[in-house]
């Protein structure tokens, strides 16, 4: 995703240098390098595997900019770390906002869905990224400054959990026809349901688009990862009292999906290929 980011912001015209430790990526070879290229005040847009990946990033990010500078987590960290980035990095007078982030392999031919976090000064100085970054139209409907560190990734969590309720739904739904032996066009009755109907979505085209690469989805394994927002979701709601009963079916049924032989798993397994580039597991 982040590399994509980098060609749509050099398509609206903003000025971009990237460091990756795939040479065949990168635009600089060290952080430092890419700290050296940026005029300051600096804007550093990080886009890393959350967890302890991103702690490392934003640890030596503080070392090395200078005061004044603002860093962007966009990639999918845990709301709860943003709180302890910001307060890390404030203690050198560097300013940070999180951002969730989707639209997966294809934003940067659609554009990304942005949801921020941070004071309302930061974000008006990251605009012109986010602007560019998001689908064009009206900001309303793509972007939205949620509310202070920390609201960004959290709205992008309690995203990424309904993501998992439509996948399982849909994938039972495949499941459920295909099991049906009077059903014999299963690809074209999904294909029908594209235009007019109320369960019409994007993941309904990718979902199509799934079946016209691979009919039986033979391919692909039945075991699929979780990434982590969906156990968060449900254990905010745990803290809240809030019932999620769908989100939650949705995620057992991934640890279930590690044990059995599950045609709706091998469906949410490609879907999430197709929307965000996630690794399969090759058919045993």
């Amino acid at each position: 995703m982040g590399f994509n980011m980098r060609a749509r912001l050099r398509q609206a015209g903003i000025e971009v240098t990237g460091f990756d430790r795939n040479p065949e990526v990168t635009d600089v070879e060290t952080i430092d390098a890419l700290v050296a290229e940026l005029q300051a005040p600096r804007i550093i847009w990080v886009m890393v595997p959350s967890g302890a990946i991103t702690d490392s990033v934003i640890a030596e990010l503080g070392e090395k900019l200078s005061p004044g500078d603002l860093v962007i987590d966009g990639g999918n960290s845990r709301f709860t770390e943003d709180q302890k980035h910001a307060a890390e990095l404030a203690e050198k007078s560097i300013k940070f906002l999180d951002c969730g982030v989707s639209g997966g392999i294809w934003g940067l031919e659609n554009g990304y869905g942005l949801m921020a976090g941070g004071s309302d000064e930061d974000i008006e100085t990251a605009m012109p990224i986010f602007d560019a970054l998001r689908p064009e139209g009206d900001r309303a409907d793509s972007f939205v400054h949620v509310g202070g560190v920390g609201a960004g990734h959290y709205a992008k969590m309690v995203h990424n959990g309904i993501e998992y309720g439509l996948m399982q739904s849909y994938a039972e739904g495949y499941e459920l026809l295909a099991a049906k032996d009077i059903v014999k066009d299963l690809p074209g009755t999904f294909r029908a349901w594209q235009k007019g109907t109320v369960v019409r979505s994007w993941l309904l085209d990718l979902m199509v688009k799934a079946l016209d690469e691979d009919p039986g989805l033979a391919a692909i394994d039945d075991y699929v990862e979780d990434s982590g927002e969906g156990r968060w979701t449900v254990e905010e709601a745990i803290a809240s009292a809030v019932p999620v009963p769908a989100i939650t079916a949705a995620l057992y049924a991934r640890f279930a999906s590690r044990e059995d032989n599950s045609p709706a798993m091998r469906m949410v397994s490609a879907l999430r290929n197709q929307f965000g580039g996630h690794a399969t597991k090759p058919a045993k």
